[in-house]
């Protein structure tokens, strides 16, 4: 044997193994340590100091699992095997460092590939306070790429998508963000209340905006479900009563001029020019909240007449502010900013033909 020849990794002692420093292994780490299949089908037997929680991932303890041993298992049954040592940073939910050349940074590398938690669990990990704690979870949703060969078993659904989102990491664990969640979630749920409670609750509790649901929901097919889609009305409905009321503080805790809130616009005798969020008359600056979520043709033909009043308002020399729930939510000094600067440039432009103003 010469100095360069690598010498073979010692096999731990299978009580070294269950120390409960590591307290899920796969097929592969197990055989990596030496563990033959036999070895552990024994340790795995009925009343052993093993179990089989999942195909090829294996419990190395007799008790039952926690909720963070069951999530990582089924990551560990999901993910992508990129060789024994990702595999065994994976069962401690960590990541690993690969090499890299010198002067250059290390990347962090995920120690689950092509796998994240979605659907319920992943909304009890976000937060969420109506979704059912993860010990009573008898499934975890796992989003995996749809070309993987996998199957639902066990405590683990396979979820699949054509695209993997980015993954959020919440207590070590890769989750899929809340609206694509929240789409997986309701795919598996008939109750028109949990689904309203839902969606409520990811826009009420600032998780996220009411379109980002809506495009989720449209993408995954489920917006010809008749309780689906009234509970997207309410969320449409309830993520507008939001903006208003950031649009409410933002004019106030930003000193702007108060404007008339939710009024119509008419020519004197004339037609209808549409409606506007708030008014400013004296300087002819209407602003319009968009809090459209777009589902079907008939939402971008109603889109297609909203560009129109906008252009018809602005040949009048009134001018028109868009803004969204999300720049209001995130910016509110910069957004009151676009205001104000659109208040003062009144005084540069040729005067506004006169309409009237109702309320709405």
């Amino acid at each position: 044997m010469t100095h360069n020849t690598p010498l073979s990794p010692r096999p731990r002692p299978l009580h070294e193994l269950a120390d409960g420093r590591r307290p899920l292994m796969t097929a592969a780490q197990l055989r990596a340590h030496g563990v033959s299949a036999a070895e552990t089908n024994e340790q795995c037997r009925p009343g052993g100091p093993w179990q089989q929680l999942l195909p090829n991932v294996v419990l190395l303890h007799p008790g039952p699992p926690t909720s963070e041993e069951r999530l990582h298992a089924v990551l560990l049954y999901a993910a992508r095997d990129r060789g024994p040592g990702a595999a065994s940073a994976a069962a401690h939910g960590v990541s690993v460092s690969v090499p890299v050349q010198p002067g250059g940074e290390q990347p962090r590398v995920p120690a689950y590939t092509e796998a994240m938690i979605t659907g319920l669990a992943a909304l009890t990990l976000h937060g969420f306070s109506s979704t059912p704690p993860l010990p009573s979870l008898d499934l975890i949703d796992v989003l995996v790429p749809r070309l993987r060969r996998l199957r639902t078993t066990g405590c683990a659904r396979v979820v699949r998508t054509a695209a993997l989102p980015t993954a959020v990491e919440l207590t070590g664990v890769p989750v899929a963000p809340v609206a694509r969640a929240l789409a997986d979630a309701v795919a598996e749920l008939t109750d028109p209340g949990t689904v309203r409670r839902l969606l409520t609750e990811a826009v009420r509790g600032g998780h996220c905006e009411p379109a980002a649901v809506v495009r989720e929901l449209n993408r995954a097919r489920l917006l010809s479900r008749p309780h689906v889609v009234d509970a997207v009305d309410s969320l449409v409905a309830e993520g507008r009563a939001l903006a208003e009321q950031r649009l409410y503080r933002m004019v106030r805790e930003h000193g702007l001029p108060e404007p008339v809130w939710n009024v119509d616009l008419r020519l004197p005798g004339g037609p209808h020019l549409g409606g506007v969020d708030a008014f400013w008359p004296e300087h002819a600056v209407a602003l319009e909240l968009d809090t459209r979520a777009h589902r079907t043709r008939e939402d971008d033909a109603a889109w297609a007449e909203h560009a129109r009043k906008r252009e018809h308002l602005e040949r009048l020399a009134i001018t028109v502010v868009h803004l969204t729930p999300r720049k209001l939510r995130d910016c509110p000094e910069h957004q009151a900013a676009v205001v104000r600067t659109a208040l003062m440039a009144a005084g540069d432009r040729e005067p506004a033909a006169y309409v009237v103003v109702l309320p709405r």
